[in-house]
């Protein structure tokens, strides 16, 4: 909107004899209850022209529609001047900008950045909240990909530690050599079985041990199992052969499941991390912070930083036996991504119960004079409920992803035929529109959401066909398609201008088409899918307006019917485009 910004310095120029810079005029989006489209702040101006806001409005829209042949009229209320783009300027954007093939493309910004996302255990599935954060990183890095960028998307494993040697020693003791082949579960179920096994029968020893007189803190640390399970990871640790081949038949197992629950969900990775690789790194960055001064050894041998001066507290960084922490693990892997890619950004996806640790983390990188610790970010994200309440993994009662995915999919089955939306499909283009409808639903009800906000997943709500749902997108994309083909549009009918006057709703939607390239740059720097989800229903909902207030395939002249297939192929591009960024297809028919 420069020619506006440009009129407005040249109306204060011509008016009141003032320069100013162009960085001096606020542009806003005009709020719907005006007429208008823009809206230019006049407050600023009054101390240049000595009169009140309303009237330093009018003067200037005054001054603006005599000279900027693109406005077509102009309202003041109180210091805003609202102002009124002629049809011709619209149609002209939305012939020369919105329909262009490079419409809402970005080219390459020159910047590296890395997504972490998934970070699983491998000793049990995914869950409820492994799909927000697996659907967020992976949107996150399409809408940067998007925006220019060049996207690492990476998976840090947590394939090692106390819990892992849980579910081996359990699967020892109580499997009786049960594989995924004899079982017929899941390489991930498997296991994640027999974490649960290994907690009930912990359980069971703790209880005995509280009913022979000890503590419930003695009976914890005395159970037979959590010793065994303590032994089994120093052997672990120590190379231990056998140890070491159960530990990658498991893992193995595991990562099969994982990869399918992956392809279900539409995620991918470019590299992976390990934990079993990364949790030696970072001694040698202790010692550098040691020479640094910015880590000391208290008596024990401890070695901490004092973040108190920071408004934190001291950290604890390596033990006084010499073991790692987390945090040493993880400052050792930071330098090990950044040595790997030498990316300027790399975000953590990461849940907010992790804030603190994140805080921490990217400090103790500044203060050791790491160049790329600005460009690290957490990004947190709250908690998934269900109606029924919080789940909790070792219990047994997880939120899986499996059955979660293969409920969204019947459950759009069933919305789906109850609608009759699939006539002349075959049983495989209905199983495609099933599978599709269903993880649009579960996808875009996560993904509408600020990440920071706290959620209550209900797949009942999400799967709506006339709700702010991905459904209510989906079914708009196909509509549209449904009207494109009885017209037998194609591309070549794109040929032409046109000179007449736009209806409201005609209007609304180009200016809701225009504003696609900025709702990706606003989503990309805010590291934000819930905007791209919320334009894309918005605009939905404009086509379906104006789906109903104007006729298409039966309008009056060929020119103005070809305006709005024009205009309908285009929001479906648009549409198409938005879902995508958020991992979510759309049927080209219902």
């Amino acid at each position: 909107m420069n020619f506006i910004i440009n009129g407005v310095t040249n109306a204060l120029q011509n008016l009141y004899q003032v320069n100013i810079s162009p960085s001096d005029v606020t542009l806003q989006q005009t709020r719907k209850e005006f007429e208008g489209q823009i809206t230019v702040v006049t407050f600023p101006f009054t101390r240049y022209t000595k009169k009140s806001p309303e009237q330093t409005g009018q003067e200037i829209g005054t001054f603006l529609k005599e000279h900027v042949s693109e406005i077509a009229g102009f309202n003041v209320i109180k210091g805003f001047l609202n102002i009124s783009l002629s049809d011709n300027y619209w149609i002209n954007l939305f012939t020369h900008t919105v329909l262009q093939p490079q419409f809402g493309v970005f080219q390459s910004n020159g910047k590296k950045v890395m997504v972490e996302y998934s970070s699983p255990n491998t000793n049990k599935p995914l869950h409820l909240g492994h799909i927000r954060n697996n659907l967020l990183g992976f949107s996150v890095a399409e809408i940067l990909s998007a925006y220019g960028y060049e996207v690492i998307k990476a998976n840090l494993v947590n394939d090692r530690g106390i819990h892992i040697c849980k579910s081996m020693l359990a699967w020892q003791k109580f499997g009786n050599g049960e594989t995924p082949e004899s079982s017929g579960l899941k390489g991930d179920h498997l296991v994640g079985k027999y974490y649960v096994i290994f907690d009930k029968e912990y359980k069971k020893q703790i209880d005995d041990l509280k009913a022979s007189g000890q503590s419930e803190e003695d009976a914890k640390k005395n159970a037979p199992l959590i010793k065994e399970a303590q032994v089994m990871l120093q052997k672990w640790e120590a190379g231990d052969e056998q140890i070491i081949q159960l530990w990658k038949t498991m893992n193995g197992w595991v990562y099969a499941g994982f990869d399918v629950t992956y392809k279900n969900l539409g995620v991918s990775f470019d590299k992976y991390y390990y934990e079993s690789d990364t949790y030696l790194l970072g001694k040698d960055i202790i010692q550098e912070g040691l020479d640094k001064g910015v880590f000391f050894k208290k008596a024990d041998n401890s070695v901490w930083i004092d973040l108190t001066a920071d408004g934190l507290d001291e950290k604890l960084v390596l033990r006084g036996d010499g073991t790692s922490v987390y945090i040493t693990q993880d400052m050792g892997t930071a330098q090990l991504k950044y040595d790997d890619f030498e990316m300027d950004e790399s975000i953590y996806v990461v849940g907010n119960e992790q804030d603190y640790h994140f805080k921490v983390l990217f400090l103790i990188l500044e203060k050791l004079g790491k160049s790329w610790a600005k460009g690290l970010f957490h990004l947190s994200y709250g908690m998934v409920d269900l109606p029924s309440g919080k789940m909790k993994s070792r219990e047994g009662t997880v939120v899986d992803a499996d059955d979660l995915i293969a409920e969204m999919v019947e459950t759009a089955r069933q919305r789906t035929e109850e609608l009759g939306k699939v006539e002349g499909f075959s049983e495989d283009e209905k199983a495609s529109l099933y599978r599709m409808i269903g993880m649009g639903a579960l996808k875009y009800f996560l993904l509408k959401v600020e990440p920071k906000k706290r959620l209550l997943f209900d797949p009942n709500e999400s799967i709506d066909f006339q709700g702010h749902t991905g459904p209510f997108i989906q079914y708009t994309h196909a509509r549209i398609r449904s009207v494109l083909a009885k017209a037998e549009f194609t591309k070549q009918n794109q040929e032409g201008t046109y000179n007449r006057a736009l209806t409201p709703t005609e209007r609304d939607l180009i200016i809701e088409l225009s504003r696609y390239p900025e709702q990706v740059e606003a989503a990309a720097q805010g590291f934000s899918p819930a905007l791209i989800a919320n334009y894309a229903y918005d605009l939905a909902k404009l086509y379906n307006k104006f789906y109903h207030e104007e006729s298409i395939l039966k309008a009056g002249h060929e020119d103005v019917k070809q305006f709005r297939l024009r205009l309908s192929d285009a929001t479906a591009a648009v549409l198409k485009k938005a879902m995508r960024l958020l991992g979510i297809d759309v049927p080209e028919r219902m």
